[in-house]
């Protein structure tokens, strides 16, 4: 039996074809996307991380002699100063050790540098003194 099919492959698309989509009118921003502050808010690996590598350079100290007293990789200890990596708080005590500081003192001085940052960062109605409350304490979560 012989069948009369011209020679050519049927093709089956695998994904429906793309269609443009059509432009959507843009809304006027909301109140409050209006008040959300352009700048982002520190994160606290580079508030510590810098804290460390001003510690660091105001000592006069370089990165390999303060990774081998603290016993951390140099590699490692380069990228939390630059706030890539998210250090344990054993790395962060070894390294603050390292500096002649304490953990406490690490910490204290990375909270004084978030509140001064997130002071100038914040409007009006918003930060530790627009409902009237106080914050001296630190709070770290995991």
């Amino acid at each position: 039996m012989t069948s009369h099919v011209p020679n050519e492959a049927r093709v089956i698309p695998m994904r429906p074809r793309a269609t443009r989509p059509q432009a959507r009118p843009t809304a006027p921003p909301t109140a409050v996307e209006r008040r959300r502050p352009a700048v982002r808010e520190p994160l606290w690996r580079d508030l510590v991380g810098g804290i460390l590598r001003q510690e660091r350079l105001a000592q006069e100290r370089t990165l390999k002699e303060v990774a081998e007293t603290a016993r951390i990789s140099m590699p490692y200890l380069s990228e939390v100063e630059r706030g890539r990596k998210e250090a344990s708080s054993e790395v962060l005590a070894a390294a603050a050790g390292a500096l002649g500081l304490g953990l406490g003192d690490l910490l204290a001085r990375a909270q004084g540098e978030l509140v001064r940052l997130s002071s100038r960062h914040s409007g009006p109605g918003r930060g530790p003194g627009a409902s009237g409350a106080r914050f001296d304490g630190m709070c770290l979560a995991a």
